[in-house]
């Protein structure tokens, strides 16, 4: 099984762009998804993206290959930043109006 999110990754990285955008069903990735606690994430750091993986946030198969993908963009591919959003927020997520950003430390 090809994982879209990482092919969408490595895509990035052969063309050599800036800024990597995953384009999904939510606005923003969120911390306790689904709990009374939950909270959407604006922007996070490659080091918070994985202290918030190593503690289970991100589910494989949902949220969890999408911030694995930024961060491997970032870090692997030189990437500048990644962005989560919904697809009708791409527009105001490129002008920093919405989703979750993740970039470098």
């Amino acid at each position: 099984v090809i994982d879209k999110d990482l092919a969408g990754e490595r895509m990035a990285e052969v063309l050599g762009v800036d800024l990597f955008m995953i384009l999904t069903d939510v606005e923003k990735v969120k911390l306790n998804f689904g709990k009374p606690n939950e909270k959407e994430i604006d922007r996070m750091t490659v080091s918070e993206a994985k202290k918030y993986m190593e503690e289970g946030h991100f589910l494989p198969g949902s949220m969890g290959p999408k911030v694995k993908a930024c961060i491997r963009f970032i870090e692997e591919a030189g990437g500048k930043a990644a962005i989560i959003t919904h697809l009708e927020k791409a527009l105001d997520a490129l002008e920093g109006k919405t989703g979750t950003w993740i970039v470098p430390d």
